[in-house]
């Protein structure tokens, strides 16, 4: 492909937007490049993607509908023209297994058609899923990639050796947040019609309630706890009643709490005193690394990569896969002793600042993106 003058255009290729990790990291980056770069925004599901809050203005960030659809068949003529589609920009991002068949796309017409660089990205256990079958559509569909980025060491594993992508093309790159904004307290009445009282300890979890986490085993937990522990529950979703039924059902409904969902989670997680990861989605890498930034410790279902994340120190408290008998113990040793949330809680915090830091984040892709290009003016 011949290099245009001007602002790179970056395409975007996602199952959703703005909702999922890879879509939050996608926000980050947008935010962090401002006005230099171009971007456009297609998903899977073929909705209307909702705009991201903090990007405007100058940021150009557009979201076509009639793109060709991202998921289907993947017979010659759909490919290519998802191919044909992506001629306009300098720069192809796809996300996760949705877009998988761009990268096919990619991949069998970029020679002919003088497509643009592609970059895939693969965040979250999930793309582990799907058998002998997705691991082969993986090593075809990679085949003209420029990079591929994983999030993990498990998936850096299953790139390099069950995918058999060369090592030059595999890079890790770990979520990142903003570690110095979730240093300190929060006050004591920072959630919405809720306040922290003297002598309270909370168990704390965010996230979307969608079913991809086992909340009523939190509620159980949080039920043989002494009185003075209460369970906080952010965020928004069908299941919400269904909490809240499970907490009447256990009669500690005075100590459960569904305050909704916040958009900023600095200003909040610091409240916790343990945050607890029940999910069995993409979020718990990310969700982890934020309670790691504000110091916390991690009461969590593994799902494979936490233990790598995580400091040594908390490392003992993580539960296997569906495991609510040992998550529990676990919730229950942490709240017996202060103390030892105090030490893990700075250990994870220590960690997040060596290896999570979003500024390190974006400029590592900030380098991969103009290697991709070949290109350092923007």
């Amino acid at each position: 492909m011949s290099q245009r003058s001007g602002r790179p255009r970056f395409l975007h290729v996602h199952c959703r937007f703005p909702d999922g990790m890879a879509a939050e990291r996608d926000s980050i980056l947008m935010r962090a490049f401002g006005n230099k770069v171009e971007h456009v925004v297609v998903t899977a599901d073929q909705g209307s993607p909702s705009k991201v809050a903090g990007i405007g203005g100058s940021i150009s960030v557009t979201y076509p509908t009639d793109f060709p659809p991202i998921r289907g068949l993947p017979l010659p003529g759909r490919l290519s023209r998802l191919a044909r589609a992506m001629q306009p920009f300098d720069l192809v991002l796809t996300h996760g297994r949705d877009a998988l068949d761009a990268a096919m796309a990619h991949t069998l017409f970029k020679d002919a058609m003088d497509l643009p660089p592609l970059v895939h990205h693969e965040i979250g256990d999930a793309a582990l899923e799907g058998g002998m079958a997705a691991t082969w559509y993986r090593r075809f569909a990679f085949g003209k990639a420029a990079g591929l980025v994983v999030s993990s060491e498990r998936i850096e594993e299953a790139a390099l050796v069950a995918w058999q992508q060369p090592l030059g093309r595999v890079k890790h790159i770990p979520p990142g947040v903003p570690v110095c904004k979730f240093a300190f307290r929060p006050a004591n009445d920072s959630l919405p019609g809720l306040i922290k009282r003297k002598g309270e300890c909370w168990l704390g979890w965010t996230g979307p309630l969608d079913g991809t986490a086992d909340i009523a085993s939190l509620v159980a937990i949080c039920a043989a706890l002494p009185e003075n522990w209460h369970l906080v529950v952010v965020g928004e979703g069908p299941e919400r009643d269904k909490v809240a039924q499970e907490a009447d059902r256990r009669g500690i409904n005075h100590r459960v709490h569904l305050p909704g969902k916040i958009i900023e989670m600095s200003q909040i997680l610091g409240l916790f005193d343990i945050f607890a990861l029940a999910s069995h989605s993409e979020r718990a890498g990310l969700d982890a690394v934020r309670g790691m930034a504000a110091g916390l410790p991690l009461a969590a279902f593994d799902n494979g990569s936490l233990g790598q994340m995580v400091a040594e120190e908390n490392r003992p408290f993580l539960a296997a896969h569906k495991d609510v008998e040992t998550l529990q113990t676990v919730v229950e040793r942490l709240a017996k002793d202060s103390d030892l949330r105090h030490s893990i809680g700075k250990a994870n915090r220590e960690k997040a600042l060596a290896d999570y830091d979003e500024e390190r984040m974006v400029a590592t892709y900030r380098r991969l993106y103009s290697s991709a290009m070949r290109r350092d003016d923007w």
